[in-house]
């Protein structure tokens, strides 16, 4: 059992180090940006990075101490907070945007860390040996997917602000 303890205290250690670099990450692209969408955006990612952080490092500190997974309370929104962050900030920011590529290029990079995190997470819930460990990490990986579609979705606004809103609002073009 001891060889599992390992395995599990570098599973963690590796999902602390990614969570702290989501923040990080978060926080200079949040800094760089020139919108207010943007940055609300990029503020919550990094707070809810930080959030993963803490509850990893409360888990690597009891498998440490006492060599068991501990039960966290740890629910998942669906995305909840962040679509709706998202959602009220589009109607209130200015529609004519003009963003940087760079900034596209950043969200991309998001998307791809956020990819990288869900299949990390993915990877460890599949040989998880307790089932709450299983459970945590599942919530995990639906968490950080719900990141990337949220970041795809502002992807996609800044790309074609006019586009995005028929696509979300479903418009008809047929004058009837």
């Amino acid at each position: 059992m001891k060889n599992e303890q390992d395995k599990m205290l570098q599973a963690l250690q590796i999902a602390i180090q990614m969570e702290i670099d989501g923040k990080k990450y978060y926080q200079k692209i949040g800094n760089e940006t020139n919108n207010q969408l943007g940055r609300e955006l990029f503020e919550s990612l990094s707070i809810e990075e930080n959030f993963h952080r803490q509850k990893f490092e409360e888990i690597f500190e009891a498998i440490r101490s006492k060599k068991d997974w501990p039960e966290i309370d740890f629910q998942l929104d669906g995305g909840k907070r962040l679509r709706t962050i998202f959602s009220e900030a589009i109607w209130k920011i200015d529609s004519d945007i003009k963003t940087p590529t760079s900034e596209l290029e950043a969200i991309k990079t998001a998307i791809d860390m956020e990819n990288k995190t869900y299949d990390f997470y993915r990877s460890q819930g599949k040989i998880a040996v307790y089932d709450v460990e299983r459970g945590f990490y599942d919530v995990l990986a639906a968490q950080e997917r719900e990141h990337q579609l949220v970041l795809l979705d502002y992807y996609e606004y800044l790309k074609d602000q006019a586009g995005w809103f028929m696509a979300k609002e479903h418009s008809s073009m047929d004058g009837g």
